[in-house]
């Protein structure tokens, strides 16, 4: 094969294009995916959108990507022809500038921009990826389902393991939906005490049966109040899309307690009172590197916690676009390549 197919956003604003390209040669510390999935995230929408400053167009969006790799670059070591992998928001690092070499690679200060934004991503049949974004793949994770655990499945797992709680605390998951869903899971295998709060009543039920031991809904009570009568969160992981409802939330911490945002919100207001009289905190939290995403997918094969999933051809990735945007999807958007 000398060719592939993308879809691509030719111009900001859209729509996205099937393109056929000549197929690429991976460049040094590279390798080429043949992919099989990728998912469509909400954060795809800074590419078609330009919403990110900076972005060239043509661009192929796409960070929740899962495929074999089918050609290696110059000077490639560790990684073969024929490995499951996975590709998330992380574009890789340089791993020599200062915030590198002292393991904040995350922050490169080289290698910017994301998966799919400054560089090609997954919807397309093909991709070129730094080794140094690489994720190896559980042999026994199905494609499809794994695809969305490469951003919404690391981001939670990873804010979770690194928001201080430990097994048996309380730790509210804030939206249940794209993100929530996943890490309500997590939080359950974890240890923890898991609460789950969302609007309305209509998702009590799926939060419960995915390990939630508690539920609040936010329309009828005061949810930081309610998590306060719980005797306090020592995490909560802000999932939502809403900066208000995230300042209601904030109020349910407890001592100690650190308020996770992975939403993106824009500005927030938090009453500075509040986290003085509990040493409470609130933090925004990066998905994670290559390594975050190998942990997480090994977490995720160990405890059998997968993404529940509306499926589209490549073909249809402005269906798939238009049906993530929407809101109504339950609960995140994948194409099968």
């Amino acid at each position: 094969m000398t060719k592939m197919t993308v879809m691509a956003v030719p111009e900001k604003g859209g729509p996205l294009t099937a393109e056929t390209r000549d197929l690429p040669d991976p460049g040094r510390n590279e390798v080429r995916i043949k992919i099989q999935a990728c998912g469509v995230c909400h954060s795809d929408a800074a590419t078609v959108l330009g919403l990110f400053p900076d972005i060239t167009y043509p661009r192929v969006p796409g960070h929740e990507v899962v495929g074999v790799i089918d050609a290696l670059g110059p000077d490639v070591q560790g990684w073969t022809v024929g490995m499951r992998v996975g590709v998330g928001w992380f574009p890789g690092a340089c791993e020599y500038c200062d915030n590198c070499r002292r393991g904040h690679s995350f922050a490169c200060k080289n290698v910017t921009g994301a998966t799919g934004v400054s560089r090609d991503g997954g919807y397309a049949t093909h991709m070129l990826a730094r080794t140094s974004a690489v994720a190896r793949l559980p042999y026994a994770l199905d494609a499809v389902e794994s695809a969305p655990l490469l951003c919404a499945g690391i981001t939670t797992f990873n804010a979770l393991r690194n928001s201080g709680a430990t097994p048996g605390d309380l730790v509210a998951v804030h939206g249940v939906g794209g993100l929530g869903h996943l890490g309500i899971q997590y939080a359950a295998k974890m240890g923890f005490r898991t609460v789950a709060v969302n609007r309305g009543r209509d998702k009590e039920a799926l939060a419960r049966s995915l390990g939630a031991h508690d539920y609040i809904d936010s329309d009828a009570n005061d949810a930081g109040q309610a998590l306060m009568d719980l005797g306090g969160a020592k995490a909560i992981i802000a999932t939502v899309t809403n900066a208000q409802a995230m300042e209601a939330i904030s109020g349910g911490l407890g001592i100690n307690g650190v308020m996770m945002v992975i939403g993106a919100v824009g500005a927030l207001t938090v009453d500075s009172l509040t986290l003085l009289r509990k040493r409470a905190s609130v933090k925004g939290w990066y998905s994670g590197i290559g390594s975050d995403s190998e942990d997480a997918l090994a977490f995720s094969e160990q405890h059998n916690i997968r993404s529940m999933n509306e499926i589209y051809p490549l073909a249809q990735a402005q269906d798939a676009f238009n049906r993530m945007l929407s809101g109504k999807a339950r609960f995140r958007v994948v194409l099968k390549v």
